[in-house]
């Protein structure tokens, strides 16, 4: 193992940070998973919440109808755009016009693959990131899997325009020990839990499991505490 992979091994943010007690999570649905919204507020780590707000040139239905009751509730909020392929900057447009975004609302672009015929290029998110720091004066996160975090890392290093953004690392596993350095050096927010390791028919081998909502539901944990999280928010540098 080299030195840098045992030094991953050995950091506390990527050995089931979710365990700790005093560590922020987070939540981030879309339109098809269910909140029952008083069950969720009895698990007070849950502090923030990032809704699908646009896929390509679409509005997801509940983004509206569930900010207002997530702020309404306390929640720290934020938009994420799931990126589809070409018209980076009409995209971009159409995500900023849709959320409206204030000050202290987090904004995300999620990077869902490498295939440029079904999400959106590499080169076309960019062109989105930079009309986004244009528009609003800030960058957004970038929401990438393993494969897309080291893909980013392989070909465009330490890039001027993802280099300055933050990540939401998308790896559904209990420890990471060969996270791809070079274009980020950490994760912001991991997202750990979902679908794709949590299953109806055995709940207790979910990872974490948020009251009030379904196995299906995407959990985060963040590299920080819920104090950090609170403060830091919506993290525009």
């Amino acid at each position: 193992m080299s030195s840098s992979c045992a030094a991953l091994a050995q950091s506390p943010e990527f050995s089931e940070p979710w365990k700790n007690p005093n560590i922020a999570l987070a939540i981030d649905p879309y339109e098809r998973n269910e909140i029952d919204w008083d069950k969720l507020a009895t698990d007070p780590r849950v502090v923030a919440i990032i809704h699908r707000a646009t896929i390509g040139d679409r509005v997801d239905r509940l983004y509206e109808e569930r900010k207002i009751e997530a702020k309404k509730r306390g929640y720290k909020w934020g938009a994420y755009h799931f990126g589809k392929p070409g018209a980076p900057i009409k995209q971009a447009d159409f995500f900023l016009e849709t959320v409206q975004p204030e000050a202290d609302d987090l904004i995300a672009l999620d990077l869902e693959s490498e295939d440029a015929t079904k999400h959106m290029s590499f080169d076309d998110a960019r062109i989105f990131i930079k009309r986004i720091k244009e528009k609003l004066g800030r960058y957004p996160l970038v929401y990438a899997n393993n494969e897309v975090t080291k893909a980013i890392a392989e070909q465009f290093a330490a890039d001027e325009v993802f280099a300055r953004t933050h990540l939401w690392y998308a790896r559904f596993r209990r420890n990471v020990t060969d996270f791809p350095q070079g274009t980020w050096k950490t994760y912001l927010l991991w997202q750990f839990s979902s679908e794709q390791n949590c299953s109806p028919g055995n709940r207790a081998a979910c990872l974490y499991t948020v009251p009030g909502t379904e196995y299906d539901m995407d959990v985060d944990v963040y590299h920080g505490t819920i104090a950090e999280l609170k403060s830091k928010w919506p993290f525009d540098n």
